[in-house]
């Protein structure tokens, strides 16, 4: 159950470069996702009743950012399947089987971008595999840089992005309750990236 992810990061989201309006310095900087101030969401339809939130943990992730050539920017995310958290124990150990996740054999997810497309100063769409269940599959994140500048408490250079996208996850092999619960599953991830020293 699972509605846009990217090592992914998703986003990941997650996730890759936007114009060089919005960044002002060399090319080609390496940033490494800031686990601790990252958060990927899935939300998926529950029955017609309600849109069902959930939330994956342990996610890492690099971030290549080329303020001359944004479009040749690039981010790879992974995320442990194993932390994920619907706030109610027994549909986590649930979603860990192979009815869903089947994490013994596939215990992570990976997003890895392929292209950019930029729209405007601050916004755009990255194109990337999305790997899980052992399928890959192409994913389209909605981008936007939500800050850039030095962290007021460690003075590293960050960067933060949000990015959305929707995953069908029957395309994956994921098919069990198509139909009562959603196959549709939107991402919402947000994420800081620490320049690499």
């Amino acid at each position: 159950m699972f509605k846009s992810i990217k090592k992914a990061g998703v986003a990941l989201a997650v996730v890759a470069g936007l114009s060089g309006a919005a960044f002002s310095a060399q090319a080609a900087d390496t940033y490494k996702l800031d686990p601790t101030h990252t958060s990927v969401i899935f939300i998926v339809n529950h029955l017609g009743f309600s849109d069902y939130q959930g939330r994956f943990g342990g996610t890492t992730g690099e971030l290549t950012l080329d303020r001359e050539n944004p479009s040749a920017s690039s981010a790879t995310i992974t995320i442990d399947l194993n932390q994920i958290d619907s706030g109610v124990e027994a549909l986590d150990n649930h979603m860990k089987t192979a009815d869903f996740f089947n994490v013994e054999a596939f215990p992570t997810a990976t997003f890895t971008s392929t292209d950019i497309e930029l729209i405007g100063d601050n916004a755009a769409k990255v194109t990337g595999d999305l790997s899980f269940l052992g399928e890959t599959k192409p994913l389209v994140l909605d981008v936007t840089l939500t800050g850039e500048g030095d962290h007021p408490m460690t003075g590293d250079a960050t960067v933060g992005f949000s990015a959305t996208g929707t995953v069908t996850r029957s395309d994956y092999g994921m098919d069990y309750l198509v139909g009562g619960v959603g196959d549709e599953v939107e991402l919402q991830i947000s994420s800081e990236f620490l320049k690499k020293k």
